[in-house]
């Protein structure tokens, strides 16, 4: 790959081979509009869409993703490939000075955006790490994994409208809980708040229509690109509503994402097998061809007035059913998707104590601290407290990151009434 016009300092997360995509606006121009990251600095492909082919100019100048992802794949990598020529030094945009001041913008000078509107939002459970380590704690080592784990891909639906962009705080709910020794509920501000290290992906292609299953051969033509994700959770508030229909309220109080999202074409140098299934899975989800990822994950935890403590470090390529399988369990009873929906990956646990996921496994259901520095200890998150989310792919010098995924814990409101 030649080099870019735009400088891209060593050890960046966004160099010409990944080009991730945001929405964004300015101060002085508020309109929302995508752009690309390069360095330290996007390029706004609205200011741009006219060097592009015209059957790609209306989505480059859309207010979200959505009609870029609902193009095809090929019309993706068109996408892709035109831009890397753009920003590549001695190109036609590098040679228009004028049009580079109004394009290639400064990242400390724009604010980022929910990248699509997310119609629908599922989340799966597809970490058999983290199942396990859940499991047993709540059952049992000998009944960790529910008979049906290994069968498909568990999941359910959440909540699309509280999905909020990286850098939105997030107010500690109030809801019922049943307190231990207790025989009747308790309302009040959650006390075992939680994090959930995730990733997630968003749907593109022109979907599929209700009643026709996308088959598991297929799925890769519907997998736009993938993004970091903090599912928050209210532990001691899904311990007393989760029967018999599972997370409710527990759930949607808050999911961040990260802004940036990297194409499946910036990922495919990561390409890895995918995770050993035994038993062998039911015939619809099959799958043949590699999708998984190595993708580093690592959660940070940041006190208020304090330095962040790096206390997980994971991998994309622990999950254990695929993105591909995910779609096809989706819609094999014809459940119809459709760009910009965003499928979630469930929290991503490896093997060992220091790569779980969650505040639930890392402190082992309360039993454990997590070690802070300067003497601080959690179990759970403290209000003010700030989690932050970080991924990459690193391989001989090349570097695909994902930027951050934060949000900060707020106290809860005041109780009604009290």
């Amino acid at each position: 790959m030649s080099a870019s016009f735009v400088p891209v300092p060593s050890g960046s997360d966004f160099p010409l081979e990944n080009l991730p995509y945001a929405v964004f606006s300015t101060k002085t121009n508020p309109t929302h509009r995508i752009c690309v990251a390069i360095g330290e600095h996007v390029l706004d492909l609205k200011a741009v869409a006219h060097l592009y082919p015209r059957s790609l100019q209306a989505a480059l100048q859309a207010e979200n993703l959505n009609a870029l992802m609902g193009l095809s794949y090929e019309a993706w990598d068109i996408a892709r490939t035109q831009t890397q020529k753009l920003l590549t030094k001695g190109s036609e945009l590098a040679h228009n000075v004028d049009l580079v001041s109004h394009a290639v913008l400064s990242q400390e000078d724009i604010s980022l955006h929910l990248p699509a509107q997310i119609g629908d939002y599922t989340d799966f459970y597809s970490s058999i790490h983290h199942a396990t380590n859940v499991g047993i704690m709540f059952r049992g080592a000998d009944n960790a994994l529910m008979p049906n784990w290994r069968q498909l891909p568990v999941g359910y639906h959440g909540r699309a409208s509280s999905v909020v962009v990286s850098g939105t705080p997030i107010r500690r709910p109030l809801g019922q809980t049943l307190p231990d020794g207790a025989d009747k509920p308790v309302f009040g501000a959650c006390k075992l708040l939680d994090f959930e290290l995730e990733m997630a992906f968003f749907i593109g292609g022109p979907g599929n229509k209700l009643g026709e299953p996308i088959s598991v051969d297929e799925a890769w033509k519907n997998v736009f690109g993938f993004t970091l994700m903090n599912d928050w959770s209210a532990r001691d508030i899904q311990k007393w509503e989760y029967l018999p229909l599972g997370p409710f309220t527990a759930k949607n109080l808050g999911t961040t994402i990260s802004p940036w999202v990297v194409t499946t074409a910036a990922l495919k140098p990561f390409l890895l097998d995918n995770f050993p299934q035994d038993p062998q899975v039911l015939p619809y989800l099959q799958q043949s061809a590699p999708f998984n990822f190595d993708i580093n994950l690592e959660v940070s935890l940041k006190p208020s007035n304090d330095n962040a403590t790096i206390i997980s470090k994971s991998n994309f390529k622990h999950l254990y059913w695929t993105p591909l399988q995910q779609i096809a369990h989706h819609t094999v009873t014809g459940c119809n998707l459709r760009p910009g929906d965003l499928m979630a990956s469930g929290t991503i646990s490896g093997e060992t104590p220091d790569s779980y996921g969650s505040l639930l496994e890392l402190c082992w259901k309360g039993t454990k601290t997590v070690e802070l520095q300067g003497g601080k200890t959690r179990k759970f998150l403290h209000d003010y407290d700030e989690v932050i989310i970080r991924g990459y792919c690193e391989r001989e010098g090349l570097r695909i990151g994902f930027g951050e995924c934060a949000g900060q814990v707020l106290p809860a409101r005041p109780i009604p009434g009290q």
